[in-house]
């Protein structure tokens, strides 16, 4: 959890339980019997929506971690590809995104993003 007076342009927070990557902030002056808000313009990482919210700057929000790993391709059946982590060799299916389904082979070595349980291939 952050506050979000703590939150910058080009990190990540959660908003409707979606990891968003933050690409405008701005925050008001503190009113006469309120406090200061910040209204936070954010794009999910995983469906590319553009999300907004505004917060007051002393409300937390949730910061996703977001890990970047390797893996390697298995196999390959219609939209779908096996996949295999480098590190932990855990084994897993994961869809592949229609900029990469002509360029992906059996074989071959991804870099994939996990964020709250969802995964998602970002380079092949």
């Amino acid at each position: 959890m952050q506050q979000v007076r703590e939150l910058k342009v080009n990190r990540y927070l959660v908003i409707d339980d979606e990891p968003c990557k933050i690409i405008e902030l701005t925050t008001s002056k503190p009113g006469k019997h309120g406090e200061a808000k910040a209204r936070i313009v954010a794009i999910g990482i995983f469906t590319g929506n553009k999300r907004s919210m505004v917060a007051p700057v002393t409300h937390k929000v949730q910061v996703p971690i977001i890990e970047k790993r390797i893996a390697q391709v298995v196999s390959i059946q219609g939209t779908e590809a096996q996949l295999m982590d480098m590190e932990s060799y855990e084994m897993f299916n994961i869809e592949i995104p229609e900029e990469f389904r002509d360029k992906i082979e059996a074989g071959q070595e991804v870099s994939y993003q996990d964020a709250l349980g969802r995964r998602q291939i970002t380079r092949v």
